[in-house]
């Protein structure tokens, strides 16, 4: 199997201003998370930023990086701007891997390009986890996924879905959505040419606007659990702990 990974590293950051230039253990976080792709078996990983001290820092550690516009909304928009940039070919399959995912395990990256590649039906994939922790469930900040029995997305939100009527609150019955995906290379560039849903407006879910339109997501569960991603501080000195 044959793809390439992106990983879309922006340097501001509300909560950790200059994210991915973190020190973790003596290396950059997007360092960290480059490393990991590049074990996933992915022909190609690319890092695009906006920002010239992430270039000159990918540089330094032998990393392909492209530096894109610093106008995009999005990390898929600056995913569209370096396949085009790259000049993929069409049915490229791309994974999409966040810049702030230095515990990724490689053979998640693997698998979601996998499952991708074995659904002709469909122009992206992605993945969830079973939902272990019950408050988890009220989370907003945990993203609930609902497939259906084809293991196609129905729906993505921060609250309980589905909704228990009758109180039990099973965590058995809740998937939380993983932030990777695959998408064949053609898509990306029609994904950016889409109007806004309300419904990616009302949840902040940017992946809502694919099924808005009536695109489908595969899904199917990580074959491993990763780490949650770094957005604050102390999701840094949590990451940075395991490698004391």
């Amino acid at each position: 199997m044959s793809f390439v990974v992106v990983i879309p590293a922006r340097y501001q950051s509300s909560r950790l201003p200059g994210k991915p230039l973190q020190d973790i253990a003596g290396k950059s976080m997007i360092e960290r998370v480059y490393l990991q792709a590049k074990q996933s078996g992915a022909e190609r990983v690319v890092i695009a930023t906006d920002d010239q001290r992430i270039v000159d820092a990918a540089n330094g550690f032998g990393a392909e990086v492209v530096l894109t516009a610093a106008t995009h909304e999005s990390g898929t928009e600056r995913l569209a701007e370096v396949c085009q940039t790259l000049n993929f070919a069409d049915d490229t399959i791309v994974v999409n891997v966040q810049g702030d995912e230095p515990l990724i395990p490689p053979r998640v990256v693997s698998q979601v390009a996998q499952l991708l590649e074995q659904a002709p039906e469909v122009k992206m994939a992605s993945l969830c986890v079973p939902i272990e922790q019950q408050e988890d469930i009220v989370d907003p900040n945990v993203v609930k996924v609902v497939c259906d029995k084809q293991q196609h997305a129905l729906y993505f939100s921060r609250a309980a879905v589905p909704y228990e009527r009758d109180g039990d609150w099973s965590s058995e019955h809740y998937s939380r959505h993983i932030g990777i995906y695959a998408y064949r290379a053609h898509f990306i560039s029609e994904y950016i040419n889409l109007a806004p849903s309300p419904l990616e407006k009302i949840e902040k879910l940017e992946q809502l606007r694919v099924l808005w339109h009536g695109e489908k997501i595969k899904m199917a569960r990580a074959c491993e659990i990763p780490a949650h991603g770094v957005d604050t501080p102390e999701d840094l000195a949590k990451v940075r702990a395991l490698f004391d």
